[in-house]
């Protein structure tokens, strides 16, 4: 009772944590959108803390996650168990994950998605672009003079060509 008032002073506002009922408790480790998050479940069977409670990360959050991995963060967990057992840990556990996340995760495939796009083009082929060059327009000597005075010397126009005159 004294563990599960504790959990909720400390976890009180904080978005990770989510009390499925006063025996069983979610943590996420990690922001929503990163690929490397994960989520622990603790539940806490009728002899808890004599006894181990069951850590579970069968939760569709963790779908993303390979078995292997998922298999090596919980008996890194059940190694942390056993080393508290007898003493209130789910606030331990969460936070030992929490600081050991890169080194539970290291192994894990970043997956990005990727969009294809096809496009079908009717009529002429497909030419590479190394092949067709675009022409430049030409300019004449009096076109190139014309705009080499409205610029300045690196080729930009002035500061308030644009502008309209108000008072006009």
């Amino acid at each position: 009772q004294m563990e599960l008032e504790a959990l909720r002073s400390i976890y009180e506002g904080d978005l990770c944590f989510r009390e499925l009922s006063p025996v069983s408790f979610q943590y996420r480790i990690g922001e929503s959108g990163d690929p490397k998050a994960f989520l622990i479940e603790v539940s806490w069977p009728e002899t808890y803390p004599q006894t181990a409670p069951v850590i579970s990360m069968d939760a569709f959050f963790n779908n993303t996650i390979s078995s292997a991995i998922k298999q090596s963060i919980l008996d890194k967990l059940m190694v942390e168990v056993e080393a508290n057992l007898g003493t209130a840990m789910t606030y331990t556990l969460f936070e030992y994950a929490k600081d050991n996340k890169e080194l539970f995760m290291e192994n894990q495939p970043v997956n990005t998605v990727t969009s294809v796009s096809n496009s079908i083009a009717i009529g002429t082929p497909h030419v590479p672009a190394s092949k067709k060059k675009d022409k430049k327009e030409q300019l004449s000597k009096t076109q190139k003079r014309k705009l080499a005075d409205k610029t300045d010397n690196k080729g930009e126009l002035p500061r308030g060509w644009n502008w309209v005159d108000v008072i006009k």
